[in-house]
């Protein structure tokens, strides 16, 4: 791709949460400060919520890579909309339990026994648990009830709630008091500012060892805040695809006119949709009229758009074709160097 064309040592966007990458804005760092908290203190529950793409993954993943406790035997669940029975289910599994019968109370029992055995070892069990907005109140509930199993009045596992802001609606209801009652700290995350945007880039610059200042022009930062809302996720997105683009154009530098063009052509990923949602509501509204001239407005209307879709696609595969071209040119290239060398070696 383009790493060697701009002198990185890796991708420095890449969607895939690595935390070595993990960038400390205030929000980030008060909610990774809750997580050392809560896990200091050896029992409750800590719940960290936001928006997508705003890092809590990353957060989760810095936690696990900078335990320095031996003593913490940790798992992470990435949850779907799991009954009680069947978060059972995965929590022996990503603990690697051997569960003997199918019953919940023979799941509940080899839990309770793995825990014993971890305490007498003088260790104790962490669980994460990512996208906990998918659960149901009821699953949830069976999390407070795992926390229930103590020894000598000490809790056998530890849980970690990470999710959207729809967790926030779960843990409030009337019927989750005792839960929320076990809760000893909470943060919501929150998109970057504009100063924390270019921190975050010039941060996962250096990370992948690139050393020069002038790969973004100054005005640039302002525009990728602008064009991402200042979404974690969004600028790896965005900034991926601008580097691709520099390298497909021979850029040494991004300026505010090359991040309108590609900002263009990534609309419908950077906002979500087309406007497909009002188009159908218009079809839905507004009933076929053979001789309507706003009908026939409508489908013009439709086509523009079909247009420059079709459009844009075209233009992208015209990229991407350039963009082969240029890699199997540069590959040829560094296969006859590669060549001479053995043939000078000889």
């Amino acid at each position: 791709m383009y790493e060697s064309y701009y002198g990185f040592s890796e991708r420095p966007f890449q969607l895939s949460p690595d935390p070595r990458f993990f960038f400390a804005s205030s929000h980030h760092q008060r909610a990774l400060s809750y997580l050392q908290y809560g896990l200091d203190q050896g029992e409750g529950f800590i719940v960290i919520t936001g928006p997508v793409g705003t890092g809590k993954t990353t957060i989760a993943r810095n936690l696990l890579a900078n335990i320095a406790d031996e003593n913490i035997v940790a798992a992470q669940l990435v949850t779907t909309n799991l009954s009680p029975d069947e978060l059972l289910e995965l929590v022996a599994a990503e603990f690697k339990i051997t569960v003997t019968g199918n019953s919940k109370a023979d799941k509940l029992q080899a839990i309770e026994q793995f825990l014993i055995g971890l305490n007498k070892q003088g260790k104790r069990a962490l669980l994460i648990v990512d996208e906990a907005q998918n659960l149901p109140a009821e699953t949830v509930e069976e999390l407070r009830m795992l926390s229930n199993f103590q020894l000598d009045n000490k809790p056998l596992i530890q849980s970690f709630l990470l999710g959207q802001e729809e967790l926030k609606t779960i843990i409030s209801a009337p019927d989750m008091e005792q839960f929320r009652q076990r809760i000893i700290a909470s943060a919501h995350l929150k998109p970057l500012n504009e100063q924390e945007v270019k921190g975050y880039i010039n941060h996962r610059l250096a990370q992948a060892n690139y050393t020069k200042e002038d790969l973004f022009s100054d005005d640039a930062f302002q525009l990728i805040f602008e064009k991402t809302l200042g979404v974690p996720r969004k600028i790896n997105i965005f900034v991926d695809r601008l580097l691709l683009f520099g390298f497909l154009e021979e850029l040494s530098n991004i300026n505010c006119k090359v991040i309108n063009e590609v900002a263009q052509e990534m609309s419908e990923e950077l906002t979500g949709s087309l406007n497909s949602t009002s188009l159908e509501n218009n079809r839905k509204s507004q009933p076929l009229l053979p001789n309507s001239t706003e009908n026939v407005e409508n489908i013009k209307n439709v086509l523009r758009e079909v247009e420059e879709i079709l459009e844009g696609s075209i233009q992208q595969k015209v990229k991407m074709t350039r963009y082969i071209d240029k890699l199997l040119k540069q590959k040829s290239r560094e296969l006859a160097e590669l060549q001479s060398n053995s043939t000078e070696d000889k």
